[in-house]
């Protein structure tokens, strides 16, 4: 056998060894979890060269990746898949920090350099892609937001004209919390979340006179009440609601098929009856037409 025709079938075996090393998604997410370990201690303080060749070596390995399935399906075919485009886009980001292997920051002033570090974090994304249940999951989430979009925007509405008319009463009183509008909208989100809420009225009534605090505490727990009770509660259970309602399409799809055969069924049923009853009257029209 020609030494030029072994050597293809060497390459062509290397090949196609590495295109079924990087298209098993088991070791990808071993991959994905072994970076997410390397990343978790960097950013833990433990700065080590080896944890640095680590980490670059999966970005390395995540753009062979990339390659490989570009390769095999195509530039197209890879594009037009959700979760390859996903990984792409990924991949694409978690680049520039590799700059930093050939421009180190304590050697060079280029500190922008480091904000690209945050940049390789967006290679743990690619761990969603994993689950199994995620589509139905974001098709919920989006399902929920779809359903509740009206209550949602009319929510945002209201802390909006809730800061600005606080803007206008309290802006001297307690600047911490309403000297602009936007920071404002800030204080009155927060407050409807129930998350320290007391605080802001205790702050604007440490100087008033026990009539004008006790008026404004109870205009803040009027306030909490409908946005922060009732507000937070609807929103909720709206949400909540359409989730669940899109993890029940195998029963409502079961359902109408189940009434679809009833449909059938109750067809048939009406035809045998005009069938029989057809039958009945040729009978008995055909023993009138035998009497003399």
């Amino acid at each position: 056998m020609p030494s030029s025709v072994v050597e293809t079938n060497n390459l062509d075996f290397m090949k196609k060894h590495i295109q079924d090393l990087f298209l098993n998604d088991k070791l990808i997410l071993v991959l994905v979890i072994f970076n997410a370990v390397v990343i978790f201690l960097q950013e833990s303080g433990i700065h080590t060269p080896f944890l640095m060749v680590m980490d670059e070596t999966c970005t390395i390995l995540f753009v062979i990746e990339m390659i490989v399935k570009i390769s095999v399906l195509g530039m197209k075919g890879y594009w037009r898949d959700k979760w390859n485009a996903l990984d792409g886009t990924v991949t694409l980001l978690s680049l520039p920090a590799l700059l930093l292997l050939f421009f180190p920051v304590s050697m060079v002033n280029l500190t922008f350099l480091q904000v690209l570090r945050v940049l390789r974090l967006f290679k743990l994304i690619r761990a969603g892609r994993f689950f199994t249940n995620l589509n139905g999951i974001v098709r919920g989430f989006k399902l929920a937001l779809r359903e509740s979009a009206a209550i949602l925007l009319g929510f945002i509405v209201l802390i909006i004209i809730v800061a600005v008319v606080n803007c206008c009463l309290f802006r001297t009183v307690a600047p911490d919390y309403f000297d602009t509008p936007i920071h404002a909208i800030y204080s009155m989100f927060r407050f409807f979340t129930i998350e320290g809420w007391y605080e802001i009225p205790d702050d604007i009534t440490a100087g008033a006179s026990s009539t004008l605090a006790a008026l404004i505490r109870l205009y803040f727990c009027l306030l909490l009440f409908a946005g922060g009770v009732i507000g937070m509660s609807l929103i909720n259970s709206i949400f909540v609601d359409a989730m669940v309602a899109d993890n029940n399409d195998e029963v409502q799809t079961e359902l109408r098929n189940l009434k679809e055969q009833l449909t059938r069924i109750e067809k048939l049923l009406m035809e045998s009856k005009g069938v029989r009853a057809e039958s009945g009257e040729r009978k008995a029209n055909n023993g009138k037409c035998e009497c003399p």
